[in-house]
This record gives structure tokens, sequence and C-alpha cells, in this order.
């Protein structure tokens, strides 16, 4: 078969679906069976270098969630004759009318609508819902076969759009081990931001609305001051500062904290490494997961973890670790205060990490891909 894999997003811009569609296209790079056609942008497009005669990349250019991903995308397709395509996100051109399957990671927009996740005004935001509707709907009910990532957002599907089970496969995503290399650690430089290795808690990623940093904050607030807590102790939050995250510093300092916040801004890989071997644990108090791949990494660095009981979080990690509800303060604050006072809570945790790494594989991923690839019928 000649399969089209977009892959617009492939490349840390295209963050966590970004990882996903690297990984996708590197594990089947194994693959000698058909020939595959990795369609990229401008901004991604010398990233990805073929290593297989049966690789081929196609420069495309079209912005995603753009009208010419509409318009003139199903065009471009048709062009190289594909007889499936992957598409890797719901964003999926509604007038493309060839053999296709759908990868969707979670529902937030339908699930988590918030007006404080868009800088758009009332009327473009309630324009862009709409177009989106429209077009996840599209993606749903007209691929050959959905994929979800988590059975969270499998059952979703079913609820949102009464899809059949049997029209949906659910294909968990991996860890990335081989990202943070021993080998290419680099020392993190804690005193130019006044932190004290193993006297901080530690979250890394974006900020948006229905990640909950807000209450974090708040939590952090209420748990320094406790005459227990030690002066030295910080909040660590890296991410590359953006719109979202001036708003939490600007929290923050709203809070009266913010002596005792970090923001280090993007911080690369090998000094990543560096950041989770000395934090006390990583928190992850999210409102709203497909699958919860920065708690995954952050174990897969030998952290504790202390995260968000809401949606697929507690299928992906099971008994293993420590939760809290994140739309309750209270619980929140109290749950993080026990495992900063009790480092017995923390250290049993790490017992179990290999058995959570060891149910996520991106081989495995990219084979259960494959195969859903090979029963389309064409």
């Amino acid at each position: 078969m000649k399969i089209g894999i977009d892959a617009r997003f492939l490349g840390k811009e295209g963050k966590g679906l970004g990882r996903y569609v690297q990984k996708l296209v590197d594990e089947l790079e194994q693959d000698t069976t058909h020939q595959y056609y990795i369609l990229l942008n401008d901004h991604n497009y010398d990233d990805y270098i073929p290593h297989n005669p049966h690789f081929h990349k196609i420069r495309m250019n079209i912005p995603w969630y753009s009208w010419q991903e509409q318009v003139i995308f199903p065009f471009m397709l048709y062009k190289y004759q594909l007889d499936l395509i992957h598409f890797t996100h719901f964003n999926v051109p509604i007038l493309y009318r060839k053999p296709y399957i759908v990868t969707i990671h979670d529902l937030i927009l339908l699930e988590y609508p918030t007006r404080r996740a868009s800088r758009l005004n009332s009327v473009m935001y309630t324009i862009k819902n709409i177009a989106y509707s429209l077009v996840i709907k599209n993606a749903v009910y007209t691929a050959k076969k959905v994929i979800a990532i988590s059975e969270y957002t499998k059952q979703s599907l079913i609820k949102h759009f009464r899809l059949h089970s049997d029209a949906i496969e659910m294909i968990y995503e991996g860890v990335d081990l081989e990202r943070f290399n021993p080998l290419n650690r680099q020392e993190f430089d804690f005193a130019q931001y006044h932190i004290s290795p193993g006297q901080y808690i530690l979250y890394v990623g974006n900020v948006y609305p229905h990640k909950n940093i807000e209450r974090l904050l708040e939590a952090f607030q209420q748990i320094i001051r406790k005459p227990d807590i030690s002066l030295d102790l910080k909040l660590v939050l890296v991410g590359k500062r953006d719109y979202f995250f001036e708003k939490i510093i600007a929290y923050a300092q709203e809070l009266d904290i913010l002596d005792r916040v970090v923001f280090p801004g993007f911080v690369p890989d090998e000094q990543m490494i560096h950041i989770y071997e000395k934090c006390l644990f990583y928190v992850f108090p999210s409102l709203y997961e497909g699958f919860g791949l920065p708690p995954l990494e952050a174990i897969a660095l030998g952290a504790p973890i202390v995260i968000s009981n809401a949606t697929c979080l507690p299928e992906i990690f099971g008994k293993y670790v420590s939760y809290f509800d994140p739309h309750s303060l209270p619980d929140m604050t109290e749950v993080l205060y026990q495992h900063i006072i009790n480092p017995d809570m923390r250290e049993k945790q790490k017992q179990y990490h290999q058995s959570i790494l060891q149910k996520y594989s991106w081989q495995d991923m990219a084979q259960k891909t494959k195969t859903v690839y090979n029963t389309i019928k064409i």
C-alpha cells in the first residue's frame, strides 16, 4: 500500500503531539512492506531524514487549523493517489474522501471548553468552536478506523459521537526512555535561580487553564505558611514563556509567593535530567488529559509523582502513585504537604516505577498502528 502520514506536527514545535508523530514515524521505519509518504511543513521538512528507502518525505506547507488545510490540502493529497492516510490529529480536511484513519488524542474542546484558554474575542471563539465541531464529527464519522490513545478517550468518543466500540482501536502512547539519555546529562545551574537541590516541587509543561496551575499556586501558598516547612522550599515551573505563563507569573505575584516560585523558562532536555533527579517530586494537577505523558517521563527519570485523579490518569498510572482531587484545594494541599514532610512516601513509590513504564512502549504503539493499517480494506 501507499500510506501517507500527516506529520506536519512532527518535532518539538508540535509539543506532545509532535512527539507522538515523531515516534510513530521513527518506529514505522522498520517496515518494508508498504511505501510511506511523510507529509511535512517547511518548519520540520529538514528535521526528518528517512533511513528506509520505503519512506519518502513530501513538503506540503499547509498550516495547522487553517482554511488552506480544508480547501487546498485535500487536492494536494489526491495528487499522490495514496491508498490510505493516517491523520495524526482531528484536523482532517472535510473535502478528503479517500480512505483514512485518524488518531484522537482527547476531546478537551468538548469536555472542558473554556474561553480562558483562548485569546480570541467571543465571536471568533464561537466560530472556532463551530468549526471544531464540524471537523471532528467529519473526522470520526468518515474514518475507516479511529485510534484513541487511552480507554478514557475511547469511552468519550463513544459517549459524544455514539460510535460503535469496534470503530475505535485503543492504542497507548509510549514513554521515550532515550529522550533523556544519561550520557548527555548536563548540570543545571540551581544557584542562578536560588534553588536548593532536593528542596523543590517540580512541574514541567504548558500552563493552559486546564493544567490547573492557579490552584497549584494556591495550594503551595498554604503549604509554605506551615511552621514545619523549610524556607528553602520552592515550586519550580519549567516551560517556554508565553501568554499563559505570564498570567501565572502575575498570579504568583498576586498571591505574594513570587519569591518562592521559580520560572526558568525553556530548559534543554540534557539539563532536565538533572532537574528531575534533584526534585522532591513532580506534581501534575491537570483537570483534563487524554493520556498523561509528562508524569510518565518524570517517572522514567526516577522522580516520584503526585498527580490529579482526573480523566485518564488513574487508568494510566494505576494504584502505584499518589493522587489528589484537582478540584479540591484542601485535598491537593494536604496530599502535597504529606509528600513534602514524609520522605518514606516518596521513596516507597519508586519501587513500582518499572512496572508502570513497561506498560507503555513507542515500539508497541507503532506495531499496533501498523496492524490497523493492514486491516483496512481498500
